[in-house]
C-alpha cells in the first residue's frame, strides 16, 4: 500500500485507478474515503514536479495560486507587498522555485517585470497592493500596455460589496478596483472564490501571452487568498499556453512578393514584433536579397522597445520621418514588418506616408494596422513565419539572377546614401569631443567603446546620443531595450528585470537625471539582491526634452529664457550619494579625460557582482540650453548677512 500511495502522490496513477487499487486490496468504501481525506489534507510539496496532465491539490487560496504560477514556469514574483495579500505571501515565502524580488514602489515593480519579459520572452508575474498600490503602478502599466508586454499582475482586494461599501484601501462606494487600470490592460478581473483562483490565473497567463500580448490584471479578495482546505486542479503550462506560428494567406503572399520585386523604391518599416517573434535573421536575409531600405517608425531611435535590424548595416537608413524628408520622397511601396501605423503624436499638416505608394503590412496586431493610413495587402501572420513564406514566394516567382538585377542597383544607391549620412554623423561627433561640460556625443561614443560588445543597453534618456552604438541582435552587437510610452520611471526597474533574465550579459541602464528621480528606490533592490547593473546617469540638471518643446512653441518662455519647471539645479542632486545611501557604490565624472576610467571601473565592479553608478555631468543642447532660471521663494527667515 505504501508504494501505491507514493505513486498516487507523485501522479503515477489517476485518482480513479488509485481508488480501484485500494478496493482491490480489500479496503471498504469507508476506509477508502478515510485514506483519500487524509491524503487531501497533506500539504502540497513546494518542489513537486507538475508535468502530469493535471494535479488535484487542496490548500489555501494563496497556496493554490502559487502552485498554478509555479506550474506555469514562473521563477520570479516582482512585488511590493501589502497586508491584504497575506494568503499569497504566506504561500510563497519558502517556495524553492519562485523567488520574490521586492521593490519599494509599485512603478519599479512593474518596470522590473517589463524588463524581465522583454529580454526573456517569458511572462512577467507581479503582485501589487490593493487599490492604492494598483493606482500607483499606472505610469509603468501604461508603458507596458503600449508595448504589448505580457505581464500578469495580481493584487489584493478589500471587497466593498461584502458588507460596508466604505472600506479601507478599497474601491470607493459604487465602484470596483479593476476599473482603475482597465484602459491599460487587455482585460481586468476580480476574483472572490478561492477554488477558482487557479483557473483565473491560467486565464490571465493565456490572455497576456496571446498575440498581440499585453498586461492583464487579477484582483483577488483577501478572504479568498486566506480560505483554507480548498480543492482545485492545477495544470502545467503546456495545457493552457499554446504557442503557435500563424502563416499568412498564400494568395496575399504571392501578391506581396510581386510588389516588392517590382517596386522601384520600396522601404521596410520595422517594429517590435520582429524581435518578439525571433525573426531578425529572416528580416536581414530578405533585406539584403531585395536591396531594400530599412527604417524605424517614429522620429528617433527611441520610442520603441527593440532595434531588430542592425543599426550599423549599410541598408539601415535611420528613422522613417528623416528618411521620408530626404531620400525617401520617391518611395512607391511601404512594407510594415511587425510595426504599427505611423502617426499619433500630433495632427500632421501633410500625410506622413507617400500618398501614391502601395502599402503592405505583416504582423499579428491588426488593431495597429490602417489606423491612420490605408492598406493594399495585409499578411496576418507571425512575423517569422510570414517572412519565410514571403521569401519562398519571391524565389518561386523570380530567378536569383532576375532578383539580383533589380535589387543590386537600388542597394548600391542606398549604400551610398547611408555612407554619406554616417560620415556626416561621425564629423558631428568628432566636433563635440573634448568639450566642457562633456557633450552627450562624447559620452555615447566612450560608452560604445568601453561596454561589452553584446551588452544590453536599457535606455530611458530621450535626449541621449547613441549614434556611436552598434545596436542589433548578433553576438557583437549591443541589444537595445526601451519603451514606446515615455512615461518616466521605467529605466532602473527595467534594467533589474533585464539582468535577471540575462545574468550572463552586461546590463547597462542609460538614464537621464530627471528619470532617475521617478525610480531611484530601485537602487535599494539592486543592493538587496546583489543585481550587478551598471547605471549611467546623464546629468544635465534639466528636463531637456520638455524644455526643447517649450522653446519650439516660441512663446513667452522662449522670448524671456524663463522655462517653467525645467531647471533641476539649486539644489543640485548628488546621484552618487543617493545610490550610496541605498548600498550601491559609484562615482561622479565631470571631465572627459576621466570618463573612460570611470566606465572601466564600473564594468569591473559589475563583473565582480556589484551594482555601480556613474554620474556624468553633461552639457545641455537645443533651444534654451543656457537657461538656469527657476521660480523660487523662501518661507523661512532670510539668511543673515555677515558684516
Amino acid at each position: 500500500m505504501r508504494e501505491l500511495v507514493s505513486r498516487f502522490l507523485n501522479n503515477g496513477i489517476s485518482r480513479r485507478d488509485f481508488i480501484r487499487n485500494l478496493a482491490g486490496l480489500g479496503l471498504t468504501a469507508t476506509a477508502v474515503a478515510t485514506v483519500l481525506e487524509t491524503l487531501d489534507r497533506m500539504e502540497y510539496p513546494a518542489g513537486q514536479n507538475l508535468t502530469a496532465p493535471e494535479v488535484i491539490l487542496r490548500g489555501t487560496g494563496g497556496e493554490l495560486l502559487v502552485a498554478q504560477a509555479r506550474a506555469a514556469g514562473i521563477e520570479y514574483l516582482f512585488t511590493n507587498p501589502g497586508s491584504f495579500e497575506v494568503g499569497l505571501f504566506d504561500a510563497v515565502v519558502d517556495d524553492k522555485q519562485i523567488h520574490m524580488v521586492e521593490a519599494l514602489h509599485e512603478g519599479v515593480v512593474l518596470s522590473m517585470a517589463d524588463g524581465y519579459h522583454k529580454v526573456s520572452g517569458k511572462p512577467g508575474f507581479v503582485n501589487v497592493h490593493a487599490i492604492a498600490g494598483t493606482a500607483q503602478m499606472a505610469g509603468q502599466l501604461y508603458n507596458a500596455s503600449r508595448d504589448g508586454s505580457a505581464l500578469v499582475i495580481t493584487a489584493g482586494l478589500n471587497d466593498n460589496e461584502s458588507w460596508s461599501d466604505e472600506v479601507l484601501l478599497g474601491a470607493r462606494p459604487g465602484f470596483d478596483q479593476k476599473e482603475i487600470n482597465r484602459q491599460f490592460t487587455k482585460i481586468s478581473w476580480e476574483s472572490r472564490d478561492a477554488a477558482n483562483l487557479p483557473l483565473m490565473l491560467r486565464r490571465a497567463f493565456k490572455v497576456a501571452t496571446t498575440p498581440p500580448g499585453g498586461p492583464v490584471y487579477l484582483a483577488t479578495a483577501n478572504y479568498a487568498l486566506e480560505q483554507k482546505n480548498i480543492p482545485a486542479t492545477i495544470y502545467p503550462a503546456e495545457r493552457f499556453l499554446l504557442p503557435v506560428r500563424v502563416h499568412p494567406d498564400p494568395a496575399a503572399v504571392e501578391k506581396a512578393a510581386r510588389l516588392l520585386i517590382e517596386a522601384k523604391n520600396p522601404v521596410i518599416i520595422v517594429g517590435d514584433e520582429v524581435w518578439k517573434s525571433g525573426a531578425q535573421e529572416e528580416l536581414l536575409e530578405l533585406v539584403e536579397y531585395l536591396g531594400v531600405a530599412v527604417v524605424k517608425s517614429g522620429g528617433t531611435i527611441l520610442g520603441c522597445s527593440y532595434q531588430p535590424f542592425p543599426t550599423a548595416h549599410p541598408l539601415h537608413l535611420g528613422a522613417w520621418y528623416s528618411y521620408y524628408d530626404g531620400p525617401g520622397q520617391s518611395t512607391d511601396l511601404v512594407f510594415f514588418v511587425g510595426a504599427p501605423d505611423v502617426g499619433g503624436k500630433t495632427v500632421p499638416k501633410t500625410p506622413e506616408l507617400p500618398v501614391h505608394s502601395r502599402i503592405v503590412r505583416l504582423g499579428m496586431n491588426l488593431s495597429d494596422d490602417s489606423r491612420n493610413y490605408p492598406t493594399d495587402i495585409v499578411l496576418v501572420a507571425d512575423v517569422k513565419a510570414g517572412l519565410r513564406d514571403l521569401r519562398a514566394a519571391i524565389d518561386s516567382q523570380f530567378t536569383k539572377s532576375t532578383a539580383a538585377s533589380i535589387s543590386e542597383p537600388r542597394s548600391e544607391r542606398l549604400k551610398r546614401i547611408s555612407a554619406e549620412a554616417r560620415q556626416a554623423v561621425d564629423r558631428e561627433i568628432a566636433a563635440k569631443m573634448g568639450k566642457s561640460p562633456i557633450h552627450p556625443f562624447e559620452l555615447g561614443k566612450v560608452m560604445s567603446e568601453v561596454l561589452e560588445k553584446n551588452a544590453i543597453l536599457v535606455t530611458e534618456n530621450l535626449t541621449g546620443k547613441f549614434e556611436s552604438f552598434r545596436f542589433g541582435f548578433r553576438p557583437d552587437e549591443v541589444m537595445f531595450l526601451g519603451n514606446s510610452g515615455d512615461s518616466l520611471g521605467w529605466g532602473i526597474g527595467a534594467a533589474i528585470g533585464a539582468k535577471l533574465a540575462a545574468p550572463e550579459r552586461q546590463v547597462v541602464c542609460s538614464i537621464g537625471d530627471g528619470s532617475v528621480m521617478y525610480s531611484a528606490s530601485g537602487f535599494w533592490t539592486q543592493a538587496r539582491y546583489h543585481i550587478p547593473v551598471l547605471t549611467v546617469v546623464w546629468n544635465n540638471r534639466n528636463y531637456q526634452t520638455v524644455r526643447q518643446a517649450y522653446h519650439a512653441y516660441g512663446g513667452k518662455m522662449a522670448a524671456s529664457g524663463k522655462y517653467a519647471g525645467m531647471y533641476l539645479g539649486d539644489p543640485d542632486i548628488d546621484f552618487v550619494k543617493l545610490a550610496e545611501s541605498q548600498g550601491v557604490a559609484g562615482e561622479r565624472v565631470s571631465s572627459g579625460t576621466d570618463l573612460r576610467g570611470a566606465l572601466e571601473r564600473a564594468s569591473t565592479a559589475t563583473r565582480d557582482g556589484q551594482p555601480y553608478v556613474v554620474e556624468v555631468i553633461v552639457a545641455r543642447y537645443g533651444g534654451g540650453a543656457d537657461s538656469t532660471w527657476h521660480e523660487s521663494f523662501r518661507l523661512g527667515p532670510k539668511p543673515k548677512i555677515a558684516l
